[in-house]
C-alpha cells in the first residue's frame, strides 16, 4: 500500500494512507528483518523496505501491513 510520510509541527512523524483514509502519528520504530517498521497510534504496524531520510519528507512510499 501507498503511505505518505511527512513530520507534523511538532516534529513527530506522521503517515497517511490514502486509500483508508487514515492520518496517525507514529509512536514507535524498529528495525526488521525486511526493513524498517513503523508502529502507529492505532496499533497498526507498516514495514517499509525502503525508508527515506527524515530530510525529504513528505514522501510517499511503499509499505506492508503487518499487524
Amino acid at each position: 500500500m501507498k503511505v505518505m510520510l511527512r513530520m507534523n509541527n511538532a516534529g513527530k512523524l506522521i503517515a497517511y494512507v490514502a486509500k483508508k483514509d487514515l492520518e496517525e502519528e507514529v509512536v514507535k520504530e524498529t528495525d526488521g528483518a525486511e526493513g524498517k517498521i513503523l508502529t502507529l497510534a492505532n496499533g497498526w504496524e507498516l514495514e517499509f523496505r525502503e525508508f527515506p531520510d527524515q530530510k525529504n519528507l513528505p514522501q510517499t512510499v511503499e509499505a506492508k501491513r503487518l499487524a
